[in-house]
């Protein structure tokens, strides 16, 4: 399923691939989404989660709950596999794993200031820590802060299957045909698809631009959209993302192997 670095996942033999939006902790909608998805998933149907599981919204802890469990339901069909399902990294995990290693920051004060701007607090509070206590801590130096990501860690930990999920994050999936790209928030179109780095979190290209496709990609599909416009269809790119977490709907869309929008539900 991998790339050789891990960092890709390749879906192979597809039918249709179900890719999921941003859901930022919003583990009710995310629980009717995966109804509406459980009745219509079919023989060689695969699932790709774009991410952003983590903040914003107030039920983080249910989310990734609720993710796991869903696997687990996809993976106890017949013929499931575990390449069925694929997580892969947003900006939002991004975060959560530099602060997980905030002693190593060289400003970890501001460091910790941007990551609240950008929606972390949520995702901070859901693993039981406080964090008036995490900026007095980088106000004491490294060994003080390690104390305070080491509490982190451990609640992670304690929640049975979240570690493993983060360690199975993936940063772009695309099909083994080649026709489909998906990311979680954005490429940046200059840069080879092994040079992306930070571009899918953080790129300030909206896909929905593309003029030409992006190398032998027909189509990228994205899950964060900061303007929230659900979903839009454009020659070489589609944009998921309904709001869900800031107000907004979860979005998910059944896609041919081609990149033709079959079906979409919304919770």
């Amino acid at each position: 399923m991998n790339g050789a670095d891990g960092k890709f996942a390749r879906l192979r033999g597809v039918r249709r691939i179900w890719a999921v939006a941003a859901i930022h902790g919003e583990a009710e909608r995310l629980t009717r989404l995966h109804d509406q998805i459980a009745a219509r998933f079919a023989d060689g149907d695969r699932i790709v989660y774009l991410g952003n599981y983590l903040g914003h919204g107030g039920a983080i802890v249910a989310t990734i709950n609720e993710l796991i469990d869903f696997r687990s339901r996809v993976l106890a069909r017949p013929r499931g596999f575990a390449c069925d399902v694929v997580f892969l990294r947003g900006a939002q995990e991004e975060m959560w794993q530099k602060l997980l290693q905030l002693q190593f920051a060289q400003n970890p004060r501001e460091v910790l200031g941007w990551m609240v701007r950008n929606g972390i607090e949520p995702t901070v509070e859901a693993y039981g820590a406080d964090l008036r206590q995490g900026f007095a801590a980088s106000r004491d130096g490294p060994r003080t802060i390690t104390r305070w990501t080491s509490g982190l860690r451990d609640a992670m930990n304690a929640a049975p299957g979240h570690t493993t999920l983060f360690s199975t994050l993936r940063h772009a999936a695309m099909t083994q045909d080649g026709r489909l790209l998906f990311v979680h928030a954005g490429i940046d179109p200059a840069r080879s698809l092994a040079e992306q780095g930070d571009a899918f979190w953080w790129s300030a290209t909206d896909i929905l631009e593309l003029t030409a496709p992006f190398e032998r990609f027909s189509r990228v599909v994205r899950g964060f959209d900061r303007d929230r416009r659900g979903l839009v269809q454009r020659d070489f790119a589609i944009s998921l993302d309904g709001g869900a977490g800031r107000g907004g709907p979860l979005v998910a869309a059944a896609l041919a192997p081609n990149g033709d929008v079959l079906d979409s539900v919304e919770a």
